[in-house]
């Protein structure tokens, strides 16, 4: 996704050559300073002092991530829930996916699993409900928890940032026209996987998160969507698109004909047999 961003070697060489330039003192200092910094916890390897959640993220891999940063058994950030008290809305019904807000967190001393989730939820609930977010939603006639599940498969479904308008667009024109949404990361959070492959069988699977089979949005978000995607959700691109493919890596295309989105699909199929790689 990165592709402009030059190699790491290389920029370390950059800097060491500016490096050299300056004189052999303040390169002294600069380390001197550096040495301190590393080993304040006396430790060979310092205990990490944030957690970092990527936008984009199930609930699950929020879990995980919590249990592994304050070296806790597998499954005790899932357990926590029940003691969280996590002020979520009533269409939740305690479930916490799309609220774990996406950021990088403080581990602070003595840090425990159900004051990160809390933490998380706090900071959505105060992103979401402040006015922008809020008075969007109502103006596109539906609820914050509405328009954070639909920010979620924004979230999932745009390759670029600059195309989640236009998915979003696609969920609001789907919803009005009745159709269902038929968006393959709501069949991949149903299976628990990530993949760009979907076959037929997957489309009949017996799931609310089906959305090839069921109408209107799934029952929850289907993963914690970043600020961008919310405001999508809330400021859809103005179009007709129903349908949209990535071909290939920089190339969506978006369409109200489904002729033509045959056609492009039948060149992502082809682009896929051709470097199997880009299957994830």
């Amino acid at each position: 996704m990165h592709m402009n961003t030059p190699p790491r070697s290389t920029i370390r060489l950059t800097r060491r050559g500016r490096v050299a330039l300056i004189a052999t003192g303040a390169v002294v200092a600069g380390t001197a300073v550096a040495v301190p910094l590393l080993s304040l916890d006396g430790d060979a390897e310092p205990k990490p002092r944030t957690l970092v959640i990527p936008e984009g993220w199930r609930a699950g891999q929020v879990y995980d991530a919590v249990d592994k940063a304050l070296a806790l058994p597998a499954g005790s950030a899932k357990k926590s829930l029940a003691k969280a008290h996590l002020k979520l809305p009533a269409d939740a019904d305690g479930n916490p996916e799309g609220y774990l807000f996406p950021a990088t967190y403080p581990l602070r001393e003595k840090a425990t699993p159900e004051a990160l989730l809390t933490f998380m939820v706090d900071t959505a609930n105060r992103r979401f409900n402040g006015a922008p977010i809020a008075a969007g939603a109502q103006r596109n006639a539906m609820n914050v928890y509405q328009a954070v599940t639909i920010a979620s498969i924004v979230q999932a479904e745009a390759a670029t940032k600059a195309d989640m308008g236009k998915v979003a667009r696609v969920v609001f024109n789907r919803l009005e026209r009745g159709m269902p949404l038929q968006m393959d990361s709501t069949l991949n959070y149903a299976l628990n996987r990530f993949t760009l492959k979907t076959t037929a069988a997957d489309t009949r699977i017996e799931s609310p998160y089906n959305s090839y089979q069921r109408m209107g949005l799934p029952p929850t978000p289907i993963d914690n969507p970043g600020e961008d995607a919310v405001r999508a959700a809330i400021n859809p691109s103005p179009g007709d698109w129903l349908y949209f493919v990535t071909v290939k890596p920089g190339d969506t295309r978006f369409t109200a004909d489904y002729a033509e989105h045959q056609r492009n699909v039948a060149e992502f199929n082809a682009h896929r047999k051709a470097s199997p790689r880009s299957t994830r």
